[in-house]
């Protein structure tokens, strides 16, 4: 849907390799590099004296530099002029060190760098003030301040030391989306400033801000450019981090709040809505972001990974499920005590042997849709697994569907099948080694493999890309045998998004050729049983 790239700016995103920093030390370079920075070229004769000074000033600065550079223990950067604290936020494992990953106190230090979203770190005085939506962070006033204390009737802009913008959302390249998010004001200002906020609410751990706005409300996005982002923003802190949300909605909340409470030990706040001055120690603004779906565990402190995020997801949705695992169990067993009443033991005997029977059976889950990309023969296609062997489960998804109870079917399944869309992002809650088979309709195989396929198997299934033919779509009644539409959708997608969604999004639905697919379906069977018949295997040993 929402989520397609233009191809040039996705490999753009994928090649991209130049850094930038926004850490405003300007005075400091300034002042240091007249003397140790100065590069330029000049074909003027030299001067001695001017040659005697620059001589002088090479050896002062060897003499000021050699400590720090030739010390194995020196945390010295020229990007952090005023010393480094060792337990700045961020910090990951050496060679995987990312931009701002230390920040001395007193400073703000901005990645832009990432396509995908841009990220600031504050350390020290923290304190929101939603009413300006701004986050204020204050230094003592000292030799590198470089600022006069204001008096009364100057503006308060003359008071900020250092000001950054930041949108705390993860889809940085596409301006539509992000002329929607709102826009945070992270300024620095001196200890001693003329309108200085008190705390109302004082944190002793730091706080990650980012915005449930945008696309939120799609199951792809939630989870691709809010929930992921966040476990890989706020992992390292070990639960020690107050969540602060922009644009927060109490439904999403209520959505994700199993996932959060594995990720924060503490209420998430309503930027907007809480008019309270919360103060920290230490703000992550934004969040990171990887690829689609997935976590880089050459990026993560511990080198974490997208299995790590699943056995979240089994932390956060097994209490809840086992608890509704006991409620049907009572109602079973209060069932069986009324059928026991009424029919013969035997009928029971037989009821208990079927179940067992159909235990040992895989279980294949289709996730049906209704509209565009529906699967028409649905009915047919369950009839066909059924014979082939399979326990099937017809699995609609709604937006107010509770996710445990989604995550307790396909976290039980063997097989999941699913035409391409918001919905396949349920991979995730898919067992390692189990198999998820993708329809992709025409026009849409980049998308499918991209957003779909590739995170699947970076995850741990088995993943099968199943491509229709043009006799398996419904536009192959409506457009000429030789339109190219049918033959040649690439052509059709590069005229633009529009005609993407027009013709192949919102138009197209599948009737899957049975004979075509039951080929794929049996091999899979067959994985499947010996995958139940191993673990089976590994249980009695």
């Amino acid at each position: 849907m929402v989520k397609y790239l233009r191809y040039n700016l996705y490999n753009h995103w994928k090649k991209r390799k130049e850094y930038v920093v926004d850490d405003d030390e300007d005075s400091y370079f300034h002042s240091f590099g007249s003397i140790c920075g100065n590069s330029g070229y000049s074909n003027k004769k030299p001067n001695p004296k001017l040659l005697y000074f620059i001589f002088l000033s090479i050896i002062s600065c060897t003499l000021i530099l050699a400590p720090q550079i030739l010390s194995s223990n020196s945390t010295f950067s020229l990007l952090y002029p005023f010393g480094v604290d060792d337990e700045g936020l961020g910090s990951e494992t050496d060679g995987n060190a990312f931009l701002c990953s230390s920040v001395p106190n007193g400073t703000i230090c901005c990645d832009r760098s990432s396509i995908r979203s841009d990220i600031c770190i504050m350390k020290g005085d923290v304190r929101t003030h939603s009413a300006s939506s701004s986050i204020f962070l204050y230094r003592n006033n000292g030799l590198n301040d470089f600022v006069l204390a204001p008096s009364n009737d100057e503006s308060d802009e003359l008071e900020v030391i250092q000001h950054e913008k930041i949108k705390p959302y993860s889809r940085k390249w596409e301006t539509s989306v992000m002329d929607t998010i709102d826009e945070l004001n992270l300024n620095v200002k001196g200890k001693e400033s003329s309108i200085h906020y008190g705390c109302d609410v004082q944190h002793n751990v730091p706080a990650v801000f980012f915005s449930t706005g945008g696309y939120t409300g799609n199951l792809y996005h939630e989870f691709n450019d809010g929930i992921l982002p966040l476990f890989i923003t706020s992992w390292h802190l070990n639960k020690k981090v107050v969540f602060v949300i922009l644009e927060y909605h109490n439904w999403w909340i209520m959505k994700y709040g199993d996932i959060l409470s594995q990720l924060s030990d503490f209420p998430a706040i309503d930027f907007s809505g809480d008019k309270r001055i919360h103060c920290f120690p230490e703000a992550i603004v934004g969040l990171r972001i990887h690829d689609e779906l997935t976590v880089d565990s050459s990026l993560m402190e511990g080198n974490k990974t997208i299995r790590d995020f699943r056995d979240l997801l089994d932390r956060a949705y097994w209490p809840r499920i086992r608890g509704l695992i006991r409620e049907e169990e009572e109602g079973e067993a209060q069932s069986n005590m009324e059928k026991s009443a009424l029919s013969p033991s035997s009928n029971n005997l037989i009821e208990t042997i079927k179940e067992k029977q159909e235990s040992n059976r895989p279980k294949l889950v289709i996730v049906s849709r209704n509209g565009s990309r529906a699967i028409t023969n649905e009915e047919l296609l369950v009839k066909m697994a059924e014979d082939i062997g399979f326990v099937v489960e017809i699995l609609r998804p709604q937006r107010t569907t509770e996710l445990a109870k989604t995550y307790r079917v396909l976290n039980s399944s063997d097989v999941m099948i699913g035409v391409h869309g918001a919905a396949m992002t349920h991979f995730l809650f898919m067992k390692p080694s189990s198999v998820f088979i993708q329809v992709i309709p025409l026009g849409t195989d980049w998308a499918a493999d991209t957003y779909y396929g590739e995170p699947a198997v970076k995850f741990g299934l088995r993943y099968i890309g199943y491509k229709i033919l043009p006799k398996e779509s419904s536009l192959y009644d409506d457009y000429d045998k030789n339109d190219p539409i049918l033959i040649d959708p690439q052509s059709v997608n590069d005229k633009g998004w529009e005609f993407t969604k027009k013709i192949y999004l919102d138009r197209q639905t599948v009737r899957l050729n049975l004979g075509r697919f039951q080929k794929r379906l049996l091999r899979v069977y067959y994985y499947s049983i010996a995958q139940k018949k191993k673990s089976l295997h590994g249980q009695s040993l």
